[in-house]
């Protein structure tokens, strides 16, 4: 690095020191991308890559009882955490340490979860998958946030832009990429715009602020208003999205997307004796009162193809929203080895972080008590129609938890199901 660049470098951090955001976020994002987690040790061993000066750490102490282990190549951010910490109590509990989060000295399995919000881009998505997967512990999960393309056509001006600084990929890139790496998706956030101007007001002010005559300043100013035009002109072409993973065993599983739908069709009909599994699933795609975002998976076969479906849909009973599992399919070559039992395990996994309740099933009575279904009965619930009881099945995703009370009564499906 140059005399020079060194200046400029300085000058930016000058430019970013004491900010409450080093990139975009907030802590709702943050509590939300841990959620989709899941359950995690008492107290479990976190390491948070690309801290900053520590927002996130900090979160993460207090709100999952663990240590957490935070890294950063800048010293200075470091300070500001380690102050942070001795002011919240928390010194004890997070552990600043300057480190190359590209070339960790930590022992394979170290970690329970693994966190790096706006960060993974200094070392590349893929290569952060890959480097991160042998520090995880069994059972243990990695969140990491990416920047990437929201639409498929971006326009010329965001396209050189980004070319000139990181290569973006669409969600379904991305992934692939994480499906590829050996990860089951636990589940894919979003970040609102709302994100965005946690970071970039706060950073507008200081540019506007800032002394130009600093050596450096000049240029580190021109980056970042740059960087804040783009935004302004072209921010619905490209947003942040958090992932939530674990490493895959046999079966990977994610969130379907548009390029899936001929093969989840293709899958359904091939599962069942007719199309009319494969015909209720586009139906319910098309229902936006049923269609519930983020609750279509898929589990690939090891060519990455897609080998099994599950989708969770909106129903009521009563009138009380709950939702329906139906239809899970899996392709004949690849039924009775794990891919049905990994994807269902997988969407129920999401319609509890995606806050639901009670889940119901009208299926195998041999199969479906493996994920924890009863029957609905139980519940007081029934269908509209005749099934026999052991049939018709229920699950309490929230159960032993909160005060929240299951509803009683008459399941209503969607019209597309016909019933």
């Amino acid at each position: 690095m140059t005399d020079n660049s060194n200046v400029v470098r300085d000058s930016f951090f000058a430019l970013h020191h004491g900010l409450p955001r080093q990139g975009p976020g907030s802590d709702a994002t943050t509590r939300r991308l841990l959620s989709l987690v899941g359950e995690l040790p008492a107290r479990p061993r976190v390491l948070d890559l690309g801290c900053g000066p520590g927002r996130s750490a900090l979160l993460l102490a207090a709100e999952t009882g663990g240590e957490v282990t935070a890294v950063d190549l800048h010293e200075p951010f470091l300070d500001e955490l380690r102050a942070a910490a001795h002011t919240r109590g928390l010194a004890d509990r997070v552990h600043a340490v300057s480190a190359d989060m590209g070339e960790l000295p930590y022992a394979d399995g170290s970690f329970d979860l693994i966190w790096a919000e706006s960060s993974a881009y200094s070392i590349g998505f893929a290569t952060a998958l890959a480097r991160w997967r042998r520090l995880l512990a069994p059972g243990g999960a990695l969140v990491l946030t990416e920047c990437e393309w929201t639409t498929y056509t971006p326009s010329p001006a965001a396209r050189a832009f980004w070319e000139e600084h990181y290569k973006l990929r669409t969600t379904e890139g991305n992934l692939r990429a994480c499906t590829t790496a050996g990860y089951s998706v636990l589940g894919v956030h979003r970040q609102p715009e709302s994100d965005w101007d946690e970071y970039y007001e706060p950073l507008a002010e200081r540019a506007d602020a800032a002394d130009p005559q600093r050596p450096g300043m000049a240029e580190a100013l021109a980056g970042t208003r740059a960087e804040l035009a783009m935004r302004r002109e072209h921010g619905s072409e490209y947003g942040y999205t958090g992932y939530a993973l674990r490493p895959a065993a046999a079966w990977p599983t994610r969130p379907e997307t548009d390029g899936d739908r001929e093969a989840v069709h293709a899958v359904s009909a091939a599962a069942f004796p007719t199309a009319a599994e494969a015909d209720l699933v586009d139906a319910l795609r098309a229902d936006r009162g049923a269609w519930l975002e983020g609750l279509s998976y898929v589990a690939e076969a090891p060519d990455g193809t897609v080998a099994a479906y599950a989708l969770i849909t909106r129903c009521t009973v009563d009138g009380a929203p709950a939702a329906a599992l139906a239809p899970v399919a899996v392709l004949p070559e690849y039924q009775r080895v794990g891919a049905g039992s990994a994807v269902v395990r997988a969407v129920l996994e999401a319609a509890r972080a995606h806050g639901e309740g009670i889940v119901l099933v009208l299926g195998d009575p041999a199969y479906y008590p493996r994920f924890g279904f009863t029957p609905a009965s139980a519940y007081g619930i029934r269908p509209a129609f005749e099934v026999p009881d052991e049939a018709m099945m229920a699950l309490d995703l929230g159960a032993g938890g909160g005060s929240r009370q299951v509803p009683r009564g008459t399941i209503a499906y969607p019209a597309a199901f016909g019933v």
